[in-house]
């Protein structure tokens, strides 16, 4: 049974979908730099430092991440960390988003890997 969200949610942008990829691949409680660090081995470009992280601020606006800030640590000089989880509406934002994308594109595959 469809869910009225599912006809009236927005799609997120693609780099948001990345952003949100990149945490759940990572795991709650990363960090914004080891965001950055994964997306940029991933699709093989330098990233502004500032994009990762407004990114996650505007995502945090919207719901689908949550942050804290950690404990100072000795190696970080005794500066804290940002860490950064993915809400349950980010959760079902980026299926939402990954499902309709595989729908627009089912049997394109070939073709769209070629381009």
């Amino acid at each position: 049974m469809k869910h009225i969200q599912d006809y009236y949610a927005p799609l997120i942008g693609e780099f948001e979908q990345v952003v949100l990829l990149s945490l759940l691949r990572l795991g709650n409680g990363t960090w914004g730099a080891a965001v950055r660090r994964d997306i940029q081995e991933r699709i093989g470009r330098e990233l502004p430092v500032s994009v990762v992280y407004v990114t996650l601020q505007r995502m945090e606006k919207k719901g689908y991440v949550k942050s804290y800030v950690g404990e100072p640590t000795q190696e970080r000089g005794g500066r804290r960390r940002r860490h950064y989880l993915i809400d349950t509406l980010g959760e079902q934002t980026l299926g939402r988003s990954y499902r309709a994308l595989r729908k627009v594109a089912d049997r394109m595959e070939e073709r769209l890997a070629a381009l």
